[in-house]
């Protein structure tokens, strides 16, 4: 049975940093497309970061410089976050797809894919940056 679990969640001052995980079971990081994505109140889920089968690696523009996506040899994915905005506010969910191909147009959701096309979710964990 594959799952997901996110954690790392909290709240921050703005310029603060959060780091994320996400611990798989019942498959291998190896063998899929990973993916963070976010929603905030009244918005749309957004892709944020990828990671490829093939380690190929790829952000969203809004946290291109300022987020990092990696993963371990112990099936755990996490996002780094640092120089965090108010806007960055947001529940962060972790996806995985198999077998993986097209990644980054499934994180981003470049037509026809969209994040439905993603095969398991985590239950998602709560980013919060304020003053």
């Amino acid at each position: 049975q594959v799952r997901l679990a996110e954690s790392g969640g909290g709240s921050v001052q703005p310029g603060g940093s959060l780091s994320l995980s996400c611990a798989a079971s019942g498959f291998t990081y190896s063998s899929a497309c990973m993916g963070w994505y976010r929603q905030a109140p009244g918005k749309e889920r957004e892709g944020v970061a990828y990671i490829d089968s093939d380690g190929r690696i790829g952000y969203a523009d809004f946290v291109k410089g300022r987020f990092t996506i990696s993963k371990d040899k112990k099936n755990t994915l996490f996002l780094q976050m640092n120089s965090l905005k108010p806007e960055d506010t947001a529940m962060y969910y972790c996806a995985a797809d198999f077998p993986g191909g097209q990644c980054g147009a499934r994180v981003f959701s470049v037509a026809p894919y969209g994040p439905e096309d993603m095969d398991y979710w985590g239950q998602g964990t709560q980013v919060t940056v304020s003053s």
